[in-house]
């Protein structure tokens, strides 16, 4: 197997003002987005719905050509032999879920609302979506520097994951994930979170972006290591 260095650059980067659909029909794309504008929300903010989280989704799902971004951000490489192979079964088995899914929102919608799941109030979305991942909906997030950080659940992969998990999982990737993947529209993602990130992948490999200046260069080692506080012997 040849390196990924090695590997072609077949496609460009995501424009960011596209709306044409890969994988999802029409309906399924404004399904999933009026999903993941309900696990991301806009309030004061831009949500998932300003970063166009659903579009990261739907080439995530489209098969093997947006999965792994060229080192230098200019498009995205082909994938061949057991490789693909591979991660084509895995996509198979994720958009059969997303599939899947889409038809549960709309038949929970139709059972208690009377419409499908995009025509709902916000409300009645929440509860659909309470319904399909048997939780309550989250509280919202405090951010005062004494509140208790809430306990969120982050899957490190996707296989295997229920709809709903896998759904959410994909709302914060497109949300947060680098605007190269389609999601994380004109960078709100980044913003919200007060994140310069690079300009674009070759800035983190040319040296141009360097998170250098986040490193703390004064600090007490007895802030750091809890045993120094009770002998003092933190030095600057």
């Amino acid at each position: 197997m040849t390196s990924m260095a090695e590997w072609p650059v077949v496609l460009a980067p995501v424009d960011p003002d596209a709306t044409d659909r890969l994988f999802f029909t029409d309906h399924e794309w404004d399904t999933v987005e009026a999903a993941t504008a309900r696990i991301i929300p806009t309030d004061h903010d831009p949500g998932a719905r300003e970063a166009c989280a659903v579009r990261f989704i739907d080439r995530f799902l489209s098969g093997t050509d947006h999965v792994y971004a060229a080192a230098d951000g200019s498009g995205f490489l082909r994938m061949s032999g057991k490789l693909a192979d591979a991660w084509r079964a895995r996509i198979a088995d994720l958009q059969e879920t997303y599939r899947r899914g889409v038809r549960e929102l709309d038949a929970i919608a139709g059972q208690s609302f009377g419409a499908d799941f995009v025509s709902l109030t916000d409300e009645q979305q929440d509860f659909v979506l309470e319904r399909i991942s048997g939780a309550p909906k989250p509280v919202p997030v405090v951010r005062e520097a004494d509140a208790a950080a809430p306990t969120i659940q982050v899957y490190a992969f996707d296989d295997g994951l229920s709809f709903f998990d896998a759904l959410v999982a994909h709302t914060r990737q497109g949300f947060y994930g680098d605007p190269v993947y389609g999601g994380n529209r004109g960078r709100v993602g980044w913003d919200v979170i007060g994140f310069p990130g690079p300009a674009s992948l070759k800035d983190t490999m040319d040296g141009t972006y360097s998170v250098r200046d986040y490193y703390l260069q004064e600090y007490d080692w007895a802030e750091l290591i809890p045993h120094l506080r009770q002998t003092g012997d933190g030095a600057a």
